[in-house]
């Protein structure tokens, strides 16, 4: 195989990818890389207007896309936007499931025990993680079936192979989405097509807008306590930054990666691997 073969493999055009989440840090940076390389892309959110400031960034890029309004929470929803993406587009090749996130009150604090979480938010943590994946991958995975063909890319996180503290829910939730990916991905196989593929990405500590102040200072920009033990335990010494989730996600989305399906990729800057010794 020589270059031009391969940049032909990671040539998207004409295929139609599917973001949720896609106006945050992380789908935002995936958005962009994907119109970057000619996909049809799609940004589906509640909100979105929050798609505002990721669009700006496709001007000088030769990709289509569309941004719809879709919660991920919401059956009937996600089926309307499906919809509107046919219709646009024709067809449906890739779904990242990208949206998630965890809740401040599901998470433990001097304040706040484990004993006294509200049932309310870490079922809130649990419905947003692991059936905000499920859903869409029930509503898009249909024209993965009828077409015979398709790629399902899941957003699981560390947390789902070491749990973090203080974040039980989110880590458990996540956990279920690596754990759901590995199913997908023989179900699909099995009962359907050898040429529907599921895998997923497990983000180490990425800087979002969720996590910011609880990794750095809000007032001096230093890190706290939290934030420097991650980087302790990091061999790399730093947080990921969102380009460094690209080739990992063009390579599982890309026919350079057409034997493999049911894995879940760390990209952590060595998290995993180190024991602390």
């Amino acid at each position: 195989m020589n270059l031009e073969e391969v940049r032909k493999l990671y040539d998207f055009a004409g295929r139609t990818v599917v973001i949720t989440g896609g106006a945050g840090v992380l789908g935002g940076e995936m958005a962009c890389a994907l119109v970057g390389v000619n996909a049809n892309v799609v940004i589906l959110d509640r909100d979105p207007a929050l798609a505002d400031q990721v669009v700006k960034r496709f001007e000088q890029t030769r990709g289509k896309y569309l941004v719809v309004k879709g919660d991920v929470l919401d059956k009937t929803s996600l089926q309307e936007a499906a919809k509107e993406v046919i219709a646009q587009f024709g067809r449906v090749d890739c779904l990242i499931n990208g949206a998630g996130g965890n809740n401040p009150k599901a998470t433990t604090n001097p304040e706040l025990l484990f004993f006294d979480l509200p049932a309310e938010a870490m079922k809130f943590v649990y419905e947003l993680n692991l059936l905000g994946t499920i859903l869409p991958c029930q509503v898009f995975g249909k024209y993965m079936v009828a077409q015979k063909e398709g790629i399902i890319l899941n957003v699981s996180s560390m947390n789902a192979f070491r749990p973090l503290t203080r974040i039980p829910a989110y880590s458990a939730a996540k956990a279920a989405v690596s754990n759901f990916t590995q199913w997908l991905a023989v179900h699909m196989a099995q009962e359907y097509s050898p040429d529907i593929r599921v895998n997923a990405i497990a983000p180490g500590f990425f800087l979002t807008e969720q996590n910011r102040f609880l990794l750095t200072d809000k007032e001096t920009g230093k890190q706290t306590a939290r934030g420097k033990k991650i980087l302790d335990h990091t061999p790399m010494g730093r947080y990921g930054c969102p380009e460094d989730l690209l080739g990992a996600v063009l390579w599982l989305l890309s026919p350079m990666s057409k034997f493999v399906t049911g894995i879940v990729v760390p990209i952590d800057g060595g998290f995993s691997a180190y024991s602390g010794v």
